[in-house]
């Protein structure tokens, strides 16, 4: 996600609410916690958004 942020692909709205805000809600924090994988381009909230998959492969 931190890539995608300081590539402008994804929004600050995402980064304010979930890694500076409320982190305990975050579905991928609690998948890390568990050591569970999980794909770079699933959002905090654990929707797939598959354009940030696009911006990844290139």
């Amino acid at each position: 996600m931190k890539r995608l942020f300081e590539g402008g692909k994804l929004s600050r709205e995402w980064v304010e609410l979930y890694c500076k805000g409320d982190w305990e809600s975050c579905v991928r924090y609690h998948m890390e916690e568990r050591g569970e994988p999980h794909p770079d381009w699933m959002l905090p909230d654990g929707s797939i958004d598959e354009r940030l998959h696009k911006e990844l492969i290139r």
